[in-house]
C-alpha cells in the first residue's frame, strides 16, 4: 500500500452525512473548485470519480464523508482527491458481470488515475477511524 499525505499545495475540503444527497453535493462542490482553480478540464472527470467513491461510502458507511482536492504547488504534478469514510475496511475492486448495476466504480478509478490506492484512519482508544481512498489525475498542459 501507497501512503500519500500530500500537504503543500492549494486544499480544499468538505465533510458530507452519510445522506444519498451527498454525492449531487460532493460532485457540485468538486466541480466547482476545480474551476476556481482553473482546471476546468478535470471538472467533469473528476466528479464522476468522487461520484462513484461517495456512493461506495454511503452503500458500506454510515457516517460522515469527507471528500479533500489537494492542488500542487505548481505543475507538473496531480490532482490528489480523497474520499474518506468511518468504515476501517478498504474496497474491494471486482470485476462486474455486464447485467449488474453496481460493481464498476473502483474500475473507473483504475482506468483513469495515474495511480490510486487506500490508507487507513488514524488510532483512536475504539480502535481503528476508517480510511481514506485516494487517486490522483494528471493535471492539463
Amino acid at each position: 500500500m501507497i501512503r500519500v499525505l500530500h500537504t503543500e499545495g492549494d486544499c480544499v475540503e468538505w465533510a458530507f452525512p452519510a445522506d444519498p444527497s451527498a454525492v449531487r453535493r460532493a460532485r457540485a462542490k468538486v466541480r466547482t473548485q476545480l474551476v476556481e482553480w482553473g482546471l476546468e478540464e478535470l471538472a467533469d472527470i473528476t466528479a464522476l470519480l468522487v461520484s462513484e467513491l461517495v456512493t461506495n461510502s454511503l452503500r458500506y458507511a454510515s457516517g460522515p464523508i469527507g471528500v479533500r482536492l489537494v492542488r500542487p504547488p505548481e505543475p507538473p504534478g496531480a490532482l490528489l482527491v480523497e474520499v474518506s469514510d468511518p468504515l476501517p475496511d478498504p474496497p474491494c475492486a471486482r470485476t462486474a458481470a455486464p447485467d449488474e448495476e453496481g460493481g464498476r466504480g473502483l474500475q473507473l478509478v483504475t482506468e483513469v488515475s495515474q495511480r490510486w490506492g487506500t490508507r487507513p484512519g488514524g488510532e483512536r482508544s475504539g480502535g481503528k477511524t476508517g480510511k481514506t481512498v485516494w487517486f490522483e489525475l494528471s493535471l492539463p498542459g
